[in-house]
This record gives structure tokens, C-alpha cells and sequence, in this order.
């Protein structure tokens, strides 16, 4: 009996180990759900948490259990930033995974086109992904038929807002605040059928409807989904009824499908239910004495919160009713910091609940309120439950992530670097650059918790970069020179002690690194953009280190992660470093020696593709849609010294060849020749 009872457990063993093994193997699910406006402060885990503890009526809150649920079964980022903070800029930086300095959307420039580049919906297709977008858009370019519409852009199907002022209002047919309104199904606009469709539950039915369909005809397929919400922005509008019993599969919001009835909540009267814990709350009016209940605007702010709660706890009950959360990777965050808009008579403050947090600054602001996102991963059986991770990091980070999850490199045109290491604690994590830039005709609120010098402040052009614990930011720059206030944001975030006047080498490092980092943009000019990029000031090794790769992508891929099949060292670029390998990415790294202070042009042409960089400069981009030959060029100024590159080819069929030159003030277009580098 021992013996058939040990053989049986035995065999259980090694069917579980199987099905592990098995499991391992196929590539994860893959859910991103970005929410508008909502503040580091405004999540109960991150804040409202701590406020509801003190048993104060002083001290209003909010609630998320489902976010806060998500958080204890998964991590916590609590030193994420925004891109930007604002939505259009935000979002295109995590779409493309580059930073603000090299992004093409910037600023306010709200509808214009996401580029036509590598982007992580097509990236992930091409890693064998269906790819869905639902929400909310705004980068589709500003005439139909969208030349970035999101199928135009990697995503198999596409259902939401396509333009930003649409986003403003979340009823797309009745609202009376902004008219017409268009919600794409695809490339038809389908607005005249969501009768009294709230967009919070609209997305998330139309999320559930995708899946439960994508679960039942192609369950072994992947999928990556970008939920992205609309609320709580802009118009503070109400749903029509209190959320529908239960969650998933067979509970919660569900799509119906009829016109005039698309979702289960189509009934009732628009913008009119308000959760009973708030409908009838009060506070103590310390100034007068006496109770007064919350104001209209305030009730509707925390009942939207608390809707969007319930509608991201639905998808997550989905994902366990279909038994593919243990599958599933899913990661919440918001686009920036909390607004003080509400598109009502009654204006909203996010001081009532505190919603930029232990931080100065909110939406618009490169204050730490105003960059600093509530971020959750949850990941059963891959990221530790409780876990929080202080790893200072962008949006942006997440396109390599997900490609690393699903079996892929990034392309080298990505800013960011993988954060799966510090999500599942295997494997070296890599630093990332946090930095960020952002222009707009406004001031900071003048909240009395704002410290003097941040309440009320100009920003015009404003620039934030992090080194370690220190946060370089500057406000209503001029010049170059103007100096960056520098805080250590671990032990002061709110950012109260500049420490600038005795960290003078950090100031400079900061001065010098932002050149290094980014490229101008003639559509967001900056004061900075016409000044030389510093060389650096010491140089480790002589000579260019040459390193071949295998990787199967169709792009040029960033290899600092990877492990190279042989490596070396050259005294010029030169492919014949890979003859008789199998291997197909031959990189170079070294400096280049720029004998004088000026403009420089570089070219460069490949019978396969290449992408080029300068310091972290992405100067030419030789990979997306390149033809064959083709010379692309980039222009950077430089001073004199020694400017590190790193160059990156992914070898054609034909024999290869590559040819690398360069112009500039003091000299005609040339090849770049062994004496150029170091």
C-alpha cells in the first residue's frame, strides 16, 4: 500500500511539474490598464488607506478594494513615473517606449499623429500576440480616416474614443457638454447606438466581451489588451446606476450588443447615481464650528473612483472565472498626477482627499505630484505577493518588459529597459533614465500644503531628470545655465530642501547629461536645443568593442541586456567581425574624437538595418521600414572631446556592408576613418 500510495503522489508530481513546465513555456497573457488623471494619492494602498485609519471626518478618503486587492496578491511600484504629465505625451511615451526628449508627441499636442515606428502593439503582433486596444486615444492624427488610427499602429482591433475632446465627457451620445461625440468600433462610428452608455462601464464591458470571445476561439494565442479609461477626467460625470451584482463572467457589467442597450447599465437616468457611502457624507467645518456635508463635486469625484474600482475588479474576477489569471500579467497605472478640473459649475480641487499624496504638484506639473503614478502589477505565481518595488522608473519601461515577457528583445530605438528582473526577482535588473520634459502657460495651484516656493510657481518650460535618490527640476527655464533645484526625493519628497547650493559636480552632471540624452523637436522648441552636447570627461577603454548576437526579431534590438556569442575589439566599424558566424546583430560601441566645436551630420547606409547613437542620442534610425542601401542621416552639435556611440546592424542575406560617415562645419561629407575615434 506505501508503495502504490508513494507511486501515485509520484506521478501527481510529475504531472504538476508537467503542466508547470508546459505552462512556463507559453507566453502570458499581457493587460495594461492606464486610467485618466488620477492621482499617486488617490489609491487606497498608495494613500487613502493611511486617511481612512485615522477614524477622522476631517480626513475625507477614498476606496479601492479591487486595487488594493490587486496589490496584495502582486507589486507595487512606489517610484514610477509618468512620461509626461499630461495624457497625450504620457501615452505616446508608453506606446513607443521612448522618452520625452525623443518622442514626436509632445507637449500639449493633443490628436496629433502617433509616428509610424515600432510601437508595443506592433512589436508584440509580430512576437505572435492578438493585440486590442479600448478607451481612450487622442494620437490618431487630426483627419479621418486617422492616419494613426490604432490599427494602423499594431492593434488588431480597436473599439473607443478616438479624439482627445471626446475624452472630456463620458457619454458619448447624451452628454450636453461636448457634441458630437464618436466612439469607433474599428473604423466605423458606432456613438449613435450607446444610448445612456457611461464609458467606464462601455470599456470595460466591451474589455470582458473581447476576452471571454478571444478565450473561446483562440485560447492558446496570447493576447496584449490596453484598457484605457477616460475617467476620472475632465467632466466629473456620474453613472446611471449602481454597479450591477457580482463580477466576471457572469456578474458585473456585460455586453449586450443591441443598439439603444449596448451594456447592462443603459437604463436609468444619465449622470445621476451616487454611491450611498458618499451621497449623505459630511466634514467638520473647522473655520465655522460646524457640520457641513461634502460638496456635490467632491461626492461625484469619489463615486467615479470607486465605479473605476469595481469596473478593473470586473476584467480581474474575469480573468479567474476563465482560469487564465494565473496566465495573466496585468499592470494598472495612471497617465499623470491628479486634476483640478471638473467641467462643472463647481470646480474640483484634489485637495480634498489629498490626492497628489505626500507630494507638491499635480497634473501638469514636474513636481513629484504631479509625475509620480499609483503603478500595480499582478502576476500569480511570477511576482511575490505584497511585493513593493522602489526601482525609480518611466512608463516607457514597460515596452521592453512586456517583450521580454513575451520571449523578445526590445528594438534599439526603445529608451527603456525591462523591468521583469525586479518584478519576478530573477536576473540582473538594469537602471533605467527617468526624465522628462514638458511645456505649459500656467502656474502651480497655490494650495496652502504646497511649500511657499512651489505654490503658485511659473513653469512655461519646465524639465525634470533623476540620478539615483536626487531629482534635478527646473521651472520657467530661460537658458541653459539656469540652474536645476536638486532634492533627494527618498528622505524629502515633497521636495522641500533644495540641496543645489552644495552639490555643484551634480548640477553639472545633471546640466550635461540632459544634452546627452535628448533630441530637439522643431514642433516643441526648447531653450536648450541649441546648445553643444558635452563629451564625456573620462574614457575607460581604448579602441571600439565589437560584440555579435543571435536574436530572431525582424528590428535592430537593444542588446545591452543580452549575452554576446563572441566579442572583440576594432579601429574602425567594420562587419566582417561576424564572417563564418550564424549570429546576425554586430554592435559597436567606442568614442569618437570631434576634433572642434560645431555642427556635425552623420550618414549612414547598410544592406540590412542599423540604428545609430550618439551619447543616448538615437541619431539615425536606420531599422523602421528601411530599404535596403538607403543612406539616413542625423544631425547633432557637439563640442570638442570624445562622444561615446554605440552602433547596432542587423545583417541582411546578402554579404554585408556597411558605410559610416560623417560632415560638419570644418569638414566636407566624409567616411569616418580609423583616426576619428579613440
Amino acid at each position: 500500500m506505501r508503495k502504490i500510495i508513494f507511486v501515485a503522489l509520484l506521478l501527481l508530481t510529475l504531472a504538476a511539474y508537467g503542466q508547470s513546465k508546459s505552462s512556463d513555456s507559453q507566453k502570458p497573457n499581457i493587460i495594461f490598464i492606464l486610467v485618466d488623471d488620477l492621482g499617486y494619492g488617490d489609491v487606497g494602498v498608495f494613500n487613502q488607506n493611511a486617511r481612512k485609519a485615522k477614524h477622522d471626518p476631517a480626513v475625507p478618503y477614498l476606496i479601492t478594494p479591487s486595487l488594493d486587492r490587486m496589490a496584495a496578491s502582486g507589486a507595487v511600484f512606489t517610484q514610477q513615473y509618468a512620461n509626461a504629465p499630461v495624457c497625450a505625451s504620457s501615452r505616446s511615451s508608453f506606446l513607443t517606449g521612448v522618452t520625452q526628449g525623443n518622442a514626436v508627441v509632445r507637449d500639449n499636442q493633443f490628436d496629433k499623429a502617433l509616428e509610424d515606428n515600432y510601437t508595443i502593439a506592433n512589436t508584440l503582433k509580430q512576437s505572435g500576440y492578438a493585440t486590442v486596444a479600448i478607451g481612450k486615444w487622442g494620437l490618431q492624427g487630426t483627419v479621418a480616416p486617422w492616419p494613426a488610427h490604432p490599427m494602423k499602429r499594431g492593434f488588431d482591433y480597436y473599439f473607443g474614443y478616438m479624439r482627445h475632446s471626446d475624452g472630456h465627457e463620458h457619454y458619448p451620445k447624451e452628454g450636453p457638454y461636448r457634441k458630437p461625440k464618436e466612439v469607433y468600433d474599428a473604423y466605423k462610428n458606432v456613438a449613435n447606438d450607446l444610448d445612456k452608455c457611461y464609458t467606464g462601464d462601455l470599456w470595460t464591458a466591451k474589455a470582458k466581451q473581447w476576452i471571454i470571445a478571444h478565450s473561446k476561439q483562440k485560447g492558446a494565442e496570447p493576447f496584449f489588451m490596453y484598457l484605457a479609461y477616460d475617467t476620472p477626467h475632465a467632466t466629473i460625470e456620474l453613472p446611471t446606476q449602481e454597479y450591477p451584482k457580482g463580477a466576471g463572467l457572469n456578474g458585473g457589467v456585460q455586453w449586450l450588443g443591441t443598439p439603444g442597450k449596448m451594456i447592462n447599465t443603459a437604463t436609468g437616468t444619465i449622470d445621476s447615481w451616487q454611491h450611498p457611502l458618499f451621497r449623505n457624507a459630511t466634514y467638520p467645518d473647522k473655520a465655522t464650528g460646524t457640520t457641513k456635508p461634502w460638496k456635490d463635486v467632491d461626492k461625484r469625484y469619489a463615486t467615479v473612483v470607486q465605479r473605476l474600482d469595481q469596473e478593473i475588479g470586473d476584467v480581474l474576477q474575469l480573468l479567474k472565472d476563465l482560469k487564465i489569471d494565473q496566465h495573466t500579467l496585468v499592470v494598472f497605472s495612471s497617465d499623470n498626477g491628479p486634476s483640478q478640473e471638473s467641467y462643472l459649475k463647481e470646480p474640483y480641487t484634489p485637495q480634498f482627499f489629498d490626492g497628489y499624496g505626500p507630494f507638491d504638484g499635480i497634473k501638469r506639473d514636474l513636481w513629484e505630484g504631479g509625475s509620480r503614478m499609483p503603478v500595480i502589477a499582478q502576476w500569480p505565481g511570477k511576482i511575490m505577493p505584497g511585493k513593493t518595488i522602489t526601482l525609480p522608473s518611466l512608463l516607457s519601461d514597460w515596452m521592453p518588459t512586456f517583450l521580454e515577457v513575451a520571449g523578445a528583445t526590445a528594438p534599439a530605438r526603445t529608451d527603456g529597459v525591462s523591468l521583469l528582473p525586479a518584478l519576478t526577482g530573477k536576473g540582473k535588473q538594469q537602471p533605467t533614465t527617468v526624465y522628462s520634459e514638458y511645456y505649459f502657460e500656467g502656474r502651480t495651484p497655490k494650495y496652502p500644503e504646497f511649500e511657499k516656493d512651489h505654490a503658485g510657481r511659473i513653469m512655461n518650460q519646465m524639465q525634470m531628470i533623476r540620478m539615483g535618490d536626487w531629482v534635478g527640476v527646473r521651472y520657467d527655464i530661460k537658458k541653459h545655465a539656469d540652474d536645476f533645484e536638486i532634492y533627494n526625493v527618498i528622505n524629502d519628497p515633497k521636495e522641500k530642501e533644495n540641496q543645489a547650493a552644495r552639490m555643484p559636480a551634480l548640477q553639472q552632471k545633471m546640466k550635461e547629461k540632459v544634452l546627452q540624452l535628448r533630441s530637439a523637436n522643431a514642433s516643441a522648441p526648447r531653450p536648450y536645443d541649441e546648445e553643444l552636447v558635452p563629451p564625456v570627461a573620462s574614457v575607460p577603454v581604448k579602441g571600439i568593442r565589437w560584440a555579435i548576437y543571435k536574436d530572431a526579431a525582424t528590428w535592430v534590438p537593444e542588446t545591452d541586456a543580452m549575452q554576446p556569442v563572441k566579442t572583440g575589439n576594432i579601429k574602425q566599424p567594420d562587419l566582417s567581425v561576424a564572417k563564418g558566424s550564424p549570429a546576425t546583430i554586430v554592435t559597436f560601441k567606442g568614442m569618437i574624437n570631434v576634433p572642434a566645436d560645431g555642427a556635425y551630420t552623420f550618414y549612414l547606409s547598410t544592406n540590412g538595418k542599423a540604428f545609430f547613437r550618439l551619447h543616448e542620442i538615437p541619431l539615425i534610425d536606420a531599422d523602421y521600414q528601411y530599404k535596403s542601401g538607403e543612406e539616413r542621416s542625423g544631425k547633432v552639435l557637439l563640442k570638442a572631446g570624445l562622444h561615446p556611440f554605440a552602433l547596432s546592424v542587423k545583417q541582411g542575406a546578402e554579404a554585408p556592408d556597411l558605410q559610416l560617415l560623417w560632415s560638419s562645419d570644418h569638414f566636407e561629407k566624409k567616411v569616418m576613418a580609423p583616426k576619428d575615434f579613440y
